[in-house]
């Protein structure tokens, strides 16, 4: 079976996960999901857009069935030891640090490892319905074992992310927007990733990979180390081809058009696709 249907134009992937009937994740989906990341190395994909391909649901959450044969077998468990979560750490460090955008269309339910694997994204667009996004974990008596409680911490502080997980929170889209936890809410999710996508797709590649792995790189450190890393990143735009074309394109307007090119979502006039 296959858990992931992709389709790709003009440097765009979408990827739909589908695992009828509740759209939960599994040790299948994640595995192919893997794999997927490496295809995405790919220079000729600019953006990544990842969804549910079932109404309602983006991935629930990680499958409590599984998780239950696991934990039966104890002695197992004990041999697997951290291993079993170190693996779906190093997929989801993997996906956030391809250098390229890629942006989650929660178009329903998203909690656990669905959400999780949201907040390795870079951009969450959430969809306005009846959906809850969020860590049952500790309801379960489990807790959120795939890098939620870090990346969460990260995103809205370590006050607000521990009151989430340890009251085992679920909030609706618009609560989740208030938060911090997704970018925006739309009608339809999928149709607003997607026009975001194909807005970054069109953008020179080495700016828009060296500014995000500025960004993650130098939040993972002290100010010094984050300038460093800025400096860094900030040469390698200056170097290339892309980023000199841009400009000129840029100061070959008039004065008066130049903030309209600015503040066109693409780069009229720049041809370096």
């Amino acid at each position: 079976m296959s858990y992931w249907q992709t389709e790709q134009s003009d440097g765009v992937v979408i990827a739909k996960y589908h695992n009828p009937p509740m759209n939960y994740f599994c040790a299948e989906g994640t595995q192919e999901l893997w794999k997927l990341i490496e295809d995405w190395r790919d220079p000729a994909i600019r953006a990544v857009v990842l969804t549910g391909a079932m109404e309602g649901k983006f991935i629930t959450h990680y499958s409590v069935e599984e998780l239950v044969d696991l934990a039966k077998d104890r002695e197992a468990m004990r041999q697997a030891g951290t291993s079993l979560t170190a693996a779906y750490h190093a997929m989801l460090k993997n996906l956030s640090e391809l250098p390229k955008a890629i942006i989650v269309a929660m178009n329903g339910d998203t909690m656990g490892g669905g959400f999780e694997l949201s907040l390795s994204c870079d951009l969450r667009i959430g969809q306005k319905g009846d959906y809850r996004y969020g860590f049952p974990e500790v309801k379960l008596g489990i807790l959120p074992g795939g890098s939620g409680t870090q990346r969460l911490s990260r995103l809205i502080g370590i006050g607000r992310a521990l009151e989430f997980v340890i009251r085992s929170r679920v909030v609706p889209p618009d609560e989740a927007l208030h938060f911090g936890l997704v970018h925006e809410v739309a009608d339809d999710a999928l149709a607003r990733a997607t026009e975001i996508a194909r807005e970054i797709a069109n953008f020179p590649p080495i700016a828009v990979a060296r500014a995000k792995h500025s960004v993650y790189a130098g939040n993972d450190t002290h100010l010094a180390a984050g300038l460093d890393i800025e400096s860094s990143a900030f040469l390698e735009t200056m170097l290339s081809d892309d980023g000199l074309l841009a400009m000129q394109t840029y100061i070959d307007l008039p004065y008066e058009k130049r903030r309209d090119w600015l503040d066109s979502p693409t780069n009229p006039g720049y041809t370096g696709k």
